[in-house]
């Protein structure tokens, strides 16, 4: 078989895939795939995809490139770049995706899952931990940020030492279930997970008078500063996933007082890739574009259902929370910036990043690696951007051993 016939056949299998038209209500759109002088033509219509010609100009999306780029998304497991539509259109030079960008948009959820379908890899698995969702404490707590009061969703579990994870941009604490949840971490740990203000149950602040919504590494410091100080009441170890990673870089550099070290997930050394005018439009149907948008960054060898889930988070935000996350992570943050600062003798700093993350790459690890003097830098095969929640069982024993490190200072 061609590498057009074979790609061909990987498409049939969507044809009646039971997500697809949950994430095209209201869709009808024309997609081309070029392979080499081939094109495939794809009619997105009733909640289906249909294979039919179309007109050069009723075509909305195209994405082209030569046999070989194909070939490499055709193995198993393809690439880390090759093996999502995000992938290919922000992080990957083989690939053209060509189309008015707003139709782009519109069409995202529809050609993620489509890729989704096609991609083949193995599941990367580990051993289940002894779980119990029941052992989690839930409540609401008043925290004075700035004079002004704030009610906060936080989650706690476990006895020990005080773990505070921080989830990504545009989520909430749900990220960390996995973790909050584990019968032998909460023997060692005391686990807080906390929704920061405007995501997951936190809602905003009474003095919020409505406009938009902009985070700034000042404005994030101030939260972390007030959970540590008014509900933790002590030092802990930061777990951040993301501009979780981040911030928790920048409480070890401005407030190691507050901290014991910090285990950074998938830290970002300048952010690329992650601001899209689409994430916040009106035009753009934003719980489905987000959530297919994050769903990109994960791996293919994480199991479909947890990632099925992890992007579920996403599709809950409030509009304008993601993208106004994505000015502090992908504007302000500069690890060549924050990373010397940070006293690895003080603060133990690691640093987890997975292979198919183009946001936050293992060559990004390295160049905080290389600022941060003393870091310890890990990488992990076959994860994504949402390690944490996308395949926690395999996550977990690079979860551990960071862990451990943390307790050895």
């Amino acid at each position: 078989m061609t590498i057009a016939e074979q790609l061909l056949a990987r498409i049939g299998r969507i044809l009646d895939d039971q997500e697809f038209p949950r994430l095209t209500a209201g869709l009808n759109a024309q997609v081309r795939l070029v392979v080499a002088e081939r094109h495939i033509d794809l009619r997105i219509d009733q909640q289906r995809l249909a294979l039919g010609g179309a007109a050069a100009t009723d075509i909305n999306v195209t994405i082209t490139a030569s046999e070989a780029a194909w070939k490499q998304l055709l193995q198993t497991p393809p690439p880390p770049t090759f093996h999502s539509f995000t992938a290919l259109q922000l992080a990957n030079d083989a690939f053209e995706v060509s189309g008015d960008p707003l139709w782009i948009a519109r069409c995202r959820p529809a050609l993620e899952r489509l890729i989704e379908r096609v991609v083949d890899a193995p599941m990367r698995s580990s051993a289940t931990p002894a779980r119990n969702v029941e052992q989690i404490q839930a409540g609401y707590r008043t925290v004075q940020i700035d004079d002004q009061p704030h009610h906060l969703y936080v989650e706690r579990a476990g006895q020990g030492i005080p773990v505070l994870f921080l989830h990504t941009a545009g989520a909430d604490g749900r990220q960390f279930l996995g973790q909050m949840a584990d019968s032998g971490l909460a023997e060692a740990y005391a686990m807080f997970a906390v929704d920061m203000p405007f995501h997951g149950k936190s809602l905003p602040p009474v003095s919020w008078d409505g406009a938009s919504y902009t985070l700034t590494a000042a404005r994030y410091l101030s939260w972390c500063v007030a959970i540590l100080e008014q509900v933790i009441q002590s030092k802990a170890i930061i777990v951040g996933g993301s501009m979780g990673a981040a911030i928790a870089m920048v409480l070890a550099a401005e407030r190691p007082d507050l901290i014991h070290g910090i285990i950074a997930v998938e830290p970002p050394f300048r952010s690329k890739g992650r601001r899209n005018p689409y994430q916040h439009h009106a035009e753009v149907h934003g719980a489905l574009h987000n959530a297919s948008f994050v769903r990109g960054l994960m791996s293919p060898e994480s199991p479909e259902a947890q990632r099925r889930q992890a992007a579920w988070i996403y599709s809950q935000g409030a509009p304008g929370i993601y993208s106004g996350d994505l000015a502090f992570y992908s504007d302000e943050f500069d690890g060549a910036v924050t990373g010397p600062r940070i006293d690895t003798a003080r603060t133990p700093v690691s640093l987890l990043c997975g292979t198919y993350d183009y946001s936050a790459t293992p060559v990004d690890g390295e160049k905080l690696q290389q600022v941060i003097a003393g870091a310890q830098l890990d990488v992990m095969p076959g994860l994504g951007h949402f390690p944490m929640c996308e395949n926690p069982d395999y996550f977990r024993p690079y979860l551990l051993q960071a862990l451990q490190r943390m307790n050895a200072v």
